[in-house]
């Protein structure tokens, strides 16, 4: 499938920003994530009823990208330090690109090296050297779709910073929908501190290129069969209503143990990042920045029961507790978070624990993505961290689609345990 970048150029705010904006303080939280890019792509297919040419689509999304960045100001200007953005509205990278290719093949039948030439940034969780806070590559197909490709840098935005984004954007685009402001208190409840112990872990393992050739493969669990999982969860264990993310979550988890062949001496451990707009009275889907606290579980055995692995993750979840938040909004929360860091960052150095990172994007409102020419086919992101399990919804509701990246012997033998698992089910 031929793409080719025919247009690249920034693009700025409608207005510009105002004086008193232009100095954006980062939260505790934001001065500790290394500077990466979070990928994400819409698919669109063409549909005749609409009767909007591509020439059109273009020009609509990169105006409403100026207008939205008037909003979203801080994406529109660079670093300025270690605990500020310089909101000075040098712009967003825009790219075009040409697709010589049907959108539904790509759909049909994903290629991670495809998928990956659709995104404007190739860092894909990796540390970059670009200054941009975001980057936009739309891609028009031949056979009339189009895909637009969004990387937002983790530096001082999460993933649902990243949603709230889009749908900020797709509302400045479709003048039906109502434009909901960011909130930005993020650095209001966690004021940043600027020491030299607190900066970007930039030699992290869980953010440097790899070193061997790794592979990623995209696992589908439909309604049906995470139902059927949830039942054995509910009679096998004393978890009552197990959710979607917790059981796929441990079924995978445990199949990755076996795929890495963890010994009973060595354990594994499960990072998972816990959103805490809503646990938080002032935070909303619309509050801005990276604002999750990292849990861990871990697991000793290699002939774990999945079953139990969900209640491990349980547990985990669980510590994100009501007083955690007291505490973590309290005189010592700057300590609670350079702890919370600190301990992934033991965890990470030891060479007998295997780390599997997981997040999830389930329950994102992605799939109601209209910029004005209806709602998306599909959603897929891509990284190239090993023993990344990212989930996102399914285009079917209630399923979720998993994206795992391992080294390339692992992921057959991931491959086998999986297939051998679901057989029951499927």
């Amino acid at each position: 499938m031929k793409i080719e970048i025919v247009c690249t150029e920034l693009i700025k705010p409608s207005s510009p920003t105002p004086p008193e904006l232009r100095d954006f303080e980062l939260s505790f939280i934001d001065e500790r994530i290394p500077p990466a890019y979070i990928p994400l792509v819409l698919y669109y297919s063409f549909d005749e009823r609409t009767n909007i040419k591509q020439s059109e689509i273009s020009d609509c999304l990169k105006k409403s990208i100026s207008d939205v960045l008037v909003h979203f100001y801080p994406l529109a200007g660079r670093m300025d330090g270690q605990i500020s953005v310089n909101c000075n509205d040098e712009g967003v990278l825009y790219l075009e690109a040409k697709v010589d290719g049907k959108i539904s093949d790509i759909i049909e039948c994903p290629e991670v090296e495809v998928l990956d030439k659709l995104i404007p940034y190739k860092s894909k969780g990796n540390i970059t050297n670009a200054e941009e806070q975001l980057a936009i590559q739309v891609s028009l197909f031949s056979c009339g779709g189009i895909s637009i490709g969004i990387c937002i840098s983790h530096r001082i935005a999460d993933g649902s910073t990243l949603c709230s984004f889009i749908k900020g954007w797709a509302s400045m685009a479709c003048t039906k929908s109502k434009f909901i402001h960011p909130i930005f208190n993020s650095s209001s409840l966690f004021p940043p501190r600027n020491t030299p112990d607190f900066k970007p872990a930039v030699r992290s393992l869980a953010v440097q290129p790899p070193v061997i050739h790794l592979v990623t493969k995209r696992f589908v669990f439909s309604e049906s069969v995470i139902n059927a999982l949830k039942s054995q969860v509910i009679n096998n264990s004393s978890i009552a209503n197990p959710t979607r993310v917790e059981v796929v979550s441990a079924f995978l988890w445990k199949a990755c143990i076996v795929a890495r062949r963890i010994t009973k001496f060595s354990k594994s451990v499960a990072f998972y990042p816990v959103n805490l707009r809503g646990r938080v009275p002032t935070l909303t889907e619309d509050s801005f920045g990276n604002i999750f606290q990292m849990t861990s579980a871990i697991n000793f055995s290699e002939t774990a029961n999945w079953i139990h692995l969900v209640e491990k993750l349980r547990a985990a979840f669980g510590e994100i507790s009501s007083d955690y938040i007291n505490e973590l909004l309290g005189a010592n929360g700057f300590e609670l978070v350079k702890n919370n860091f600190m301990q992934i960052n033991k965890l990470l150095g030891q060479g007998d624990c295997e780390i599997f990172r997981f997040t999830s994007y389930c329950r994102f409102p992605l799939y109601e993505t209209d910029f004005g020419w209806g709602k998306p086919d599909w959603v897929s992101a891509s990284f190239s961290i090993r023993n990344t399990i990212f989930m996102l919804d399914s285009k079917s509701p209630g399923g979720i689609e998993a994206w795992i990246v391992m080294a390339e012997d692992d992921m057959k033998k991931l491959e086998q345990e999986i297939c051998m698992e679901l057989q029951p089910f499927t």
